[in-house]
Order: structure tokens, then sequence, then C-alpha cells
């Protein structure tokens, strides 16, 4: 295994300047030629650039030839390359420095990874794959919620952690404090937080020098992640996958042992699936060929497969000569990723039924993350039931088929995954209702459970009453307020997933004017006293506008349902009544007026008696509309109903 080797990723929080200092690392290694250099370089999608957000990882190769001794004076030969937490001390042995030095060249291998919760599975397989993280914290914001959780993940995989401040050019920056804070999170003395500005870069290439000092070689860690290696088989790590026309699945890998060339067959341990390695290659950063991936190196097999599902992230990588002559195990900490947000697609045009099928399809070879499957709605037709890891991940599906494909998207209401168990005269069984409309009737419940979340939200300590209304008004139980630094405050909580998903987000910004930040996890699954409530204009039930609420709130929803609804439909011939209803009970109602139409307009003077006949006919003909007439709503409608809702 080459000692020259050094793995790591940037974490931090959304918008502190990761993508940025990734650019300049790409400068100073001459990895990207200045000509083709270009901001946010890594963030392929055009969404990712607008959005200033990285939403697919990306790993990229870089040489680096340091200008300095690594021997030298400046670093300790028995330094300690650990953090507090992670119960690693590794003393570096001179026979592995001797030949480490200014005439040596290092292979750096950085994984550009989301910093968004949504995606936190996938940033912990690529944290799997590394030895080694910078933490970056913006100097103007200090440590923000994303930023603790980012670093638990790092903590957990047991990476050297190298605490950076940027954005140490801007004015409004708060150096010293934010270094303190950083130094006493980390446990660690002043002197070893890194002061850069990625925008300029300055302190750039000595940050480059630290990680080749600091960060273990791939030999280093194989112990601590009891991952055998001396038998020499192969075990790659697949932390990422894309779809290739022509080469099927490419799968992103880390050689935690053994190696692989073209034309050897593989096997994936966890799903179970066999392969030809068509190609392997490194990032640089696209993709280039080369002749055999060794043991600690990133890079990609294209494995040639034509169904994405078969090649999942986490999962290990083995060859068949491999496996017939050693005990391969598969890498630990593997899963389905699980969709924790439901919503349900429908093209406005009708006609556009087949090319939404299509959208997802392919959307999905390169996400494999993403669930649909089809369903039929009385109002809007025919559309996908559809799963995402979280609300970013369902507004960029939705944003990519809007702008890729030109299509015109209904989505309804966000749900999350309920458990419901059915009384014993009702079947008796347990099943996942993942929509309002496919819940039982309450008397054929025994019992509903909802997944809950924990989180932490930083926020001043001036917002902490305002906050606390948010959190009880979302059901939220708060179950830790510690102090951070300065008068700012770490809010732990524990609240249901379904009160969450919609604006909380929105209004926890609002209410602390931009300052306060959150990160949360799935949880547990807990029981819930939870009923459906459905609308119903003109006495026909619509079942896209039906929701599953607490049985407590009910009636106070309820109200504001019917009550917006009558502000945003069209008046008809005959009065409209508006309902909503549990178990067929209606519990609240409003009443659209009719259209008033004047019969008796071109009438003048005369016999009052003509117009009275008029309006009896008119009332006669109200009626009998009113009776027997329907309410066809307008998918443009059902999309300002669930706008207004959100």
């Amino acid at each position: 295994m080459p000692q020259g080797i050094r793995n790591f990723v940037i974490i931090a929080h959304i918008d502190h300047g990761k993508s940025t200092l990734a650019d300049r690392f790409l400068e100073a290694t001459g990895t990207v030629e200045k000509r083709k250099m270009r901001e946010q370089f890594l963030d392929m999608n055009p969404l990712e650039r607008e959005r200033g957000i990285t939403i697919k990882m990306q790993p990229v190769r870089m040489v680096y030839r340091p200008k300095f001794p690594i021997s030298n004076s400046q670093f300790s030969i028995n330094e300690s390359i650990s953090n507090e937490n992670s119960n690693i001390e590794n003393s570096l042995k001179i026979a592995k420095l001797k030949n480490e030095n200014s005439d040596s060249e290092f292979i750096l291998n950085l994984i550009d990874t989301p910093g968004h919760v949504d995606f936190t599975y996938e940033v912990s397989r690529a944290l799997a794959a590394v030895e080694g993280a910078i933490l970056l914290v913006d100097a103007t914001q200090g440590i923000q919620a994303q930023t603790l959780a980012n670093l638990e993940l790092a903590r957990r995989e047991h990476l050297e952690i190298i605490p950076v401040v940027n954005k140490i050019d801007l004015p409004s920056a708060m150096i010293r404090e934010t270094a303190g804070e950083l130094s006493r999170l980390l446990g660690v003395s002043e002197e070893r937080v890194l002061l850069v500005s990625a925008k300029d870069g300055a302190g750039v290439d000595g940050l480059l020098r630290t990680v080749v000092r600091r960060v273990p070689s791939p030999f280093e860690m194989m112990e601590f992640r009891n991952i055998e290696s001396s038998d020499g088989a192969l075990r790659a790590l697949v932390f990422d996958s894309i779809y290739d026309a022509y080469q099927g699945v490419i799968a992103f890998v880390r050689i935690f042992s053994g190696s692989v060339r073209r034309g050897e067959r593989l096997t994936f341990l966890a799903a179970g699936g066999s392969a030809e390695a068509l190609e392997v290659g490194i990032f640089s950063p696209e993709r280039r060929e080369v002749e055999t991936l060794s043991s600690g190196e990133i890079g990609y097999i294209a494995t040639g497969i034509k169904e994405p599902a078969k090649v999942r992230v986490g999962d290990t990588i083995s060859k068949n000569a491999d496996i017939s002559k050693h005990r391969v195990e598969p890498m630990p900490g593997y899963k389905e990723p699980t969709p924790v947000v439901f919503s349900s697609l429908y093209p406005e045009n009708q006609d556009d039924y087949e090319t939404l099928r299509d959208s997802l399809t392919k959307l999905k070879l390169n996400d494999s993350s993403l669930f649909f499957e089809p369903e039929k709605s009385e109002a809007l037709g025919r559309g996908f039931r559809a799963g995402f890891l979280g609300m970013l991940h369902m507004e960029i599906v939705s944003e990519r088929i809007s702008r890729e494909y030109g299509l015109a998207l209904v989505l309804s209401n966000p749900s999350v995954a309920f458990r419901v168990a059915r009384r014993s005269h009702a079947g008796g069984s347990a099943e996942m209702v993942y929509s309002a409309i496919k819940m039982p009737d309450s008397h054929e419940i025994e019992s509903i459970e909802e997944p809950w979340i924990t989180g932490e939200i930083i926020t001043p300590s001036g917002y902490v009453g305002a906050l606390t209304t948010l959190l009880n008004d979302r059901e939220a139980t708060i179950v830790k307020t510690s102090n951070l630094l300065g008068d700012r405050l770490v809010v732990a909580f524990d609240a249901p997933l379904r009160e969450i998903i919609i604006d909380f987000y929105d209004t926890l910004k609002s209410i602390s004017h931009g300052f306060a930040s959150m990160a949360y996890e799935i949880g547990v699954y807990r029981k819930a006293d939870l009923v459906r409530l459905d609308i119903l204009v003109a006495g026909e039930r619509k079942g896209i506008l039906s929701e599953i609420v607490p049985r407590k709130n009910c009636e106070y929803i309820a109200r504001a349902r019917v009550s917006a609804l009558k502000d945003i439909l069209p008046k008809a011939l005959f009065p409209i009544a508006l309902q909503a209803a549990i178990d067929g009970r209606i519990i609240a109602r409003e009443t659209i007026p009719a259209l008033r139409k004047d019969v008796t307009g071109y009438l003048y003077g005369g016999d009052r008696t003509r117009k009275m006949k008029l309006w009896q006919k008119q009332k006669k003909g109200k009626k009998k509309l009113k009776d027997r007439g329907s309410v066809d709503i307008a998918p443009e409608t059902f999309l300002k109903i669930l706008k207004k809702r959100k």
C-alpha cells in the first residue's frame, strides 16, 4: 500500500465555503488548468451552482508536492494524530517518513460531500472511505447546527479532525472568537486551529501541508477499523454511483484491501449481484482510466449493470476469485436508504404522464434513493407516489423534472410513513401508510405510530422564548438546553417528523431573523393519536385534500382548511358546501354563495308578477343544480390550495 496517500473530506454547515475551498485545492495542486477553472468546479450540476450547495458528492484525485521536509522540526516524529474522542493514538514511525521529504509526491483524494441533513447516510459512507476531515467554520457565523452533526459523524468513523476557520478576509469576521469556539469544541489548543480565506487563497498551502502531516495514511487506520487486509482479497466500499448509458452503473469506490483491474469478475456482497469490471479509473476530476486500483486508493469501477438498484451505496465489492479462497465479509455500516418524506406528483397536462414516468425513471438511474410508484386520483388523473430522503431532496427532484423535461407538476402535501395496526375485526394486520387517502377509518385502527426526529437548534439566547413557543406549537419536547459560547445556546429536542417537514425551517429562520440553525436525524417510531381529516366539496370527498392530523387539533385545522378553500374556489350557479369530516362526522363547514344572475334585467316597468315568476323559475333551477350538480376543480386550483396550505 502506498504511504503517500491521504484520503480526506471537507465537512461544514451549508454556505460555509466548502466548495470554494475545494476550488483553491484544485488550483494549488495544478489539478485543473487555470483557463478551465470556474467557481464551484466540483459541483457539476447547474442546479448545484445556482443554489450554492453540493447535491451529488464528487471525488477528485490531486497530486501535491509540498515545499517543505515533512520530517523537520515543525513535526514531531511521535506527534499524536488523534482527536480527543476517537481513542486513536498512532505514533508515526521514522521508517514511514524517511522518504517523505521535499521531493515527495503525495496523492490527495478529496471527496466533496453534500452538507445537507437529507444526505446524511451518503455522507456517512463517504466518511467511512477516508481517514481525515477538515472541519470548516465560517468566521462570520461561527459554529452551526450542521457543524456539530457532521463532526459527530466524523468522530464515529475515528477520523483525524483538522479545525479550520474560513472567510477571514471579511470585515465582519470574528476570527478569534470562532477559533476559540473550535478549540474548545475539539479540546485542542487554538494554535492547532488553522485560518484560511478560500476566496483569495490565504492559508490554503499551509492547510494542504497540515493535511499531509496530520491525516494518517490508509495503512495506519486499517487496524482501528477492524478490516482484514492481510489476505490480499479485494474489499472495495461503494460510497456513491452514477449511471452511464454505455457502461451501466459506475460505482465510486474506496479500495481497503487487494486490487482490481479491468476484466475481473466481481461480486456485491450485500446486494448479492455480480458483474465484470469493464473499466477502472480515478477522478482527475473527470473520469480517467488506469490499469489497476490498489489498496488505499479512491476511484471508480464501471460495472456494465443496467439496473441501478443492484449497486447500492454502502455495499462491498470483492472478486469472485478472492471469495473462493478467503472469507470476505461485507464492510460494516451498510443499510438500505429509506425514504422519509412522501408526495404525489401529477402532470398538469395528463398527456404528459408518460413523459413524467420516463423522467422519474431516468432520474432514478443516478439517484437510487428515489422511490416512486403509479397512483391515480379522481381529481388529477394519473400520477406517481414518490418517496424522498427529505424536503430538499423532494425540491431538487421536482425542479429537475421541471427544468430538464419541461413538465409542469402538481405536488400533493408531503407526508411521512405511518405504522398502522388494524383491529381484529378489520383483519388484524399491520401496514405502512404513506398517504392520508389510504389511511383506514378510525373504527378499524388499533394504533398508529409515526416517526420522530432528534434535533439540535443553535440560537442566540435572545430568541429562546420565540423558539420555545414554536417547539410547543409543533408538539416538540425540549430535552436539554446548554450554552455553546458567548450568548448562543444549543437546544436539543424531539419532535414528530410530520411537524418538521412543511415549513418548520422557514419559520425558525423567520423568528430568529436568520441567526438560528438546525440539524436532525430520524429517530424511533412513537404512538400517536391521529385521525384522517377529509374535505368534501358539494358533498363529494376530494381525496387529494385529505390529511392526517392530531385528534386534539382537528377542529381548529378543519376550520382553517374550509376557510382557505372558500377564498380560493370560484363561485358556481348554485351554493357550494365546503365541509371537513372525520369518520363521516362533519366538524367544520363553509358555504360559497351562488352567483347572482339578474334574470329580470331586460324588463322595465309593468306588472311585478312577471318578475316574481322569473325569480321562482330561477330558484327551482338552482335547487336542481344543487341536488345533482358536482364541482370539478381544475388542477391549477388544486395547486393553489396546496400552496396556500404549506
